[in-house]
C-alpha cells in the first residue's frame, strides 16, 4: 500500500473494523519515523486523515486502545498541538449532531456508512411477480430508491421470474405500475429471464468445476437431510454424469424430471441455508409468461440473486432480515466464481398485528374468494391500503420514518393509519351522512324556520377556503340520525350543526321514533349546548344514496404461528356496511376522492354516481378510513 491509496478519504470515513485495521496498520508503520504524514508541518493530507479518522468510531476504537502506538502518538499530537483543524471538528460534530436530531425527529436513521460508495451507488428492487405488491415490497423498494437518490446513483427493477407455476404478466405490470404510484422511477427494468442463458452457462461451470451436481432424491428426504446434516448419495456423482442428467432435466425428459441441480456447499453448515441448497429445478407444466415452451429447467433464488446482480453492476443489495441466513450463500457464489462483489445490507421488514405478507398466504384468500382480490381493502398489498384511503405521500413518509434499522418489530396499524389523517384532514371537504335505517322526521318551526327550502353556499372545509365551496339546502323538514334522536328531552336545547341551536318541543313516543319537532333558535349560544347533530334538509336537494363500508382485520390472532392453520384464524365477519342518505353536493364525488363525513370520520370514494352504468342502480360507495386511534384497523 502507498500513501497514496489512502485517497479518496471517504474510504477512511466509511470504513468498517474489518476493513480499517490494514489500513490504520499502514499509517502506524508509515509513522514510525515522522511527525507528519507528508513534510514537517501540518499539510492538507494530515488534516484530511486526522478528520476522517476522528470521524470513524472503528477508527477512535483502534487508536484509543493504543495498540498502534506511533498511529496513536500522531493521532494526540494533531489534536493537541494543532487547535486550528479544531474549529472545523466543532463544525463537522455539530452538523453530525444537526443530521442525528433530524433523523431522530424523522423516525429513523440512515446513517449506514454503507461501503464504497465513492465508486459508484446501484440498488435494486427484486420483486416476484407471482403477487401484487405488499406494504413490506413497498419498504423495500422504497429504501433501495432512496440510497440511490442519496448517493446520486441508479436504482434497478428486475423482476424475479423465474417460475412461471406461480406467475403471471398481470402481477408483472401491477408491480410496474404500483411503483410509478409511489413515486420510484427506476433507471432500467430488466427481469431475470433475460439472464436465462447465462445462469445456464454458470451452472454448467458449477458442475465443470466440481461445485454441484445432480439429485434425485425425493424432497421430503432431501429436507430432513439437510436438516440432519446427512450427505446425499447423490453428492459425489462424477461431474460428466451430472452434466448427463442436466441435458436431461433441458430436455424435461421422463428421467430428468426426477432430478435437480444442487450446489455442492456443505452438508453439515450451522447455517442450514449452506448446506446443499437446489439451485436448478425442471418445470414443463406451465409455460414461461415471456419465454414460453423455451425452457425446461429454471434457477432458483439464491443461484439466480446473486449471479445477475453482480452481472448488472449492483453495488447495494439491500433486502429483508428474512434473508440474513442467506446472506453467505450469496457470497458463496460471488467467490466460488470469483464474480463483481456486491455489498448487502439487511433491513427489519415491516410486520403488523394481525396481518400476515405470505404472497402464497395471501394469493390463497384471493383464489378462494375471501377476499374480493388483491386490490381488496382488507388486504395488505399496496392496492389495498389505497383502495382503504391511505394515500402515496403518507405511505412513502410512514416507510421512509421505519428507515433501514435490522430490529424486526410487530408494529399495531395506528401510526401508520395517524400519517394518513395528517395528510388528508387539511384538504378533506365535510359532508354530512343520515343512516337510513330508522331514520328521524325532523319538523322545524318558530319565527326562524324558513318557510320554502333554500341553499346557501357553505365552505367545504371550515379551516381551508381553498377546498371551496359546496350547496347546502335548508327547509322546514329534517332528517335526522335515530341515535341522536333518543338522546334528546323535551325542552332541550341543542346544536344543529352548520345552522343554529333550536328547543326540542315534541317527540313523538314511540321506538324507533318517527318524528320530532324542535323550535329553531337561531340567537342561541352553540357554546352552551351540549349536543351538536347533523342532519339533512328532505326538502331543497337530491339526497344521495350511499352504502358506508366498514373493515375489520382478516385474522384474529395478532401473529399467526408456524403451526397455525389460516383457515382456523380468519376472522368470520371482516367487513359491514350500513345504508345511508348524504347531502347533495356528494354527487360530484368521483372515484378515489376522499372527504370527511362530520362525526362519523373520514371516507374514501370507491364509487361516485358516474361510475355505474347505466342500467345500474346509482348511489356513493364509500370505505371508512381508519384515524389512527386505538383499535383502527
Amino acid at each position: 500500500m502507498k500513501l497514496t491509496d489512502l485517497h479518496p478519504i471517504e474510504a477512511l470515513l466509511t470504513a468498517d473494523f474489518r476493513s480499517i485495521e490494514p489500513r490504520l496498520q499502514f499509517l502506524d508503520k508509515h509513522l514510525i519515523l515522522r511527525t507528519y504524514l507528508e513534510g514537517y508541518t501540518l499539510g492538507e493530507l494530515d488534516t484530511k486523515v486526522w478528520q476522517a479518522l476522528r470521524g470513524n468510531r472503528a477508527a477512535v476504537a483502534f487508536i484509543r486502545k493504543g495498540s498502534l502506538v506511533n498511529l496513536t502518538r500522531w493521532f494526540i499530537f494533531i489534536e493537541e498541538n494543532h487547535p486550528e483543524i479544531q474549529a472545523e471538528i466543532k463544525a463537522l460534530d455539530a452538523a453530525a449532531k444537526a443530521k442525528v436530531a433530524a433523523a431522530s425527529k424523522a423516525g429513523a436513521s440512515y446513517a449506514l456508512a454503507l461501503q464504497d460508495t465513492e465508486k459508484g451507488v446501484v440498488t435494486r428492487f427484486l420483486p416476484e411477480p407471482s403477487g401484487y405488491l405488499h406494504i413490506g415490497h413497498a419498504k423495500a423498494a422504497l429504501l433501495s430508491d432512496y440510497f440511490a437518490r442519496e448517493y446520486k446513483g441508479q436504482l434497478r427493477l428486475r423482476l424475479d421470474d423465474t417460475n412461471p407455476s406461480k406467475e403471471k404478466e398481470e402481477f408483472q405490470d401491477a408491480i410496474i405500475e404500483d411503483l410509478a404510484l409511489m413515486g420510484i422511477k427506476p433507471d432500467t427494468l430488466t427481469y431475470t429471464s433475460d439472464y436465462f442463458d447465462y445462469l445456464h452457462d454458470m451452472c454448467i461451470r458449477l458442475i465443470k468445476e466440481g461445485h454441484a451436481y445432480a439429485d434425485d432424491t425425493e424432497q421430503e428426504e432431501m429436507r430432513d437431510q439437510r436438516w440432519k446434516g446427512i450427505a446425499s448419495k447423490r453428492r459425489d456423482l462424477p461431474a460428466e454424469e451430472t452434466l448427463r442428467i442436466f441435458e436431461e432435466m433441458k430436455k424435461g425428459s421422463e428421467e430428468g424430471v426426477k432430478w435437480c441441480i444442487r450446489a455442492k456447499v456443505s452438508v453439515d453448515n450451522p447455517n442450514k441455508a449452506m448446506r446443499d441448497p437446489v439451485i436448478y429445478r425442471c418445470n414443463i407444466d406451465t409455460p414461461h409468461h415471456r419465454t414460453g415452451t423455451k425452457w425446461k429447467v429454471y434457477p432458483l433464488y439464491d443461484l439466480a440473486a446473486p449471479l445477475v446482480d453482480s452481472k448488472e453492476g449492483v453495488t447495494h443489495a439491500l433486502r429483508s432480515t428474512e434473508y440474513t441466513d442467506r446472506n453467505p450463500l450469496y457470497q458463496w457464489f460471488l467467490d466460488t466464481l470469483k464474480l463483481r462483489q456486491v455489498h448487502m445490507w439487511d433491513f427489519a421488514r415491516m410486520n403488523f398485528i394481525r396481518t400476515f405478507l405470505s404472497k402464497r398466504k395471501l394469493a390463497k384468500l384471493v383464489d378462494t374468494g375471501k377476499v374480493w382480490g388483491w386490490d381488496d381493502p382488507r388486504m395488505p398489498t399496496v392496492r389495498g391500503v389505497r383502495r382503504r384511503g391511505m394515500t402515496i405521500p403518507a405511505l412513502r413518509e410512514f416507510i421512509i420514518k421505519q428507515g433501514p434499522s435490522r430490529n424486526v418489530t410487530t408494529m399495531d396499524w395506528t401510526n401508520f393509519w395517524a400519517t394518513n389523517k395528517k395528510f388528508i384532514d387539511p384538504i378533506s371537504p365535510r359532508h354530512t351522512a343520515i343512516i337510513k335505517k330508522d331514520v328521524v322526521k325532523v319538523i322545524v318551526t318558530g319565527a326562524d324556520a324558513p318557510a320554502e327550502p333554500f341553499t346557501a353556499d357553505k365552505p367545504k372545509h371550515p379551516k381551508n377556503k381553498e377546498v371551496g365551496t359546496k350547496k347546502v339546502a335548508f327547509s322546514n323538514e329534517l332528517l335526522l340520525d335515530q341515535v341522536d334522536a333518543k338522546s334528546f328531552k323535551e325542552g332541550e336545547e341543542i346544536t344543529l350543526m352548520a345552522w343554529g341551536n333550536a328547543f326540542v318541543r315534541k317527540i313523538d313516543q314511540a321506538d324507533p321514533i318517527p318524528t320530532i319537532t324542535v323550535e329553531l333558535n337561531l340567537a342561541g349560544d352553540v357554546k352552551k349546548t351540549e349536543k351538536k347533530v347533523t342532519w339533512l334538509a328532505s326538502k331543497g336537494q337530491d339526497l344521495v344514496p350511499a352504502e358506508l363500508w366498514d373493515f375489520d382485520y382478516l385474522i384474529t390472532k395478532d401473529v399467526l404461528g408456524e403451526d397455525d392453520v389460516l383457515e382456523d384464524c380468519l376472522n368470520p365477519t371482516t367487513s359491514t356496511v350500513e345504508y345511508a342518505w348524504t347531502d347533495g353536493a356528494t354527487a360530484e364525488l368521483k372515484k378515489d376522492d376522499i372527504i370527511q363525513l362530520e362525526r362519523r370520520g373520514y371516507y374514501r370514494v370507491d364509487k361516485g354516481l358516474g361510475d355505474w352504468k347505466e342500467d345500474e342502480e346509482k348511489k356513493l360507495v364509500l370505505f371508512c378510513i381508519p384515524t389512527g386511534k386505538t383499535g383502527s384497523k
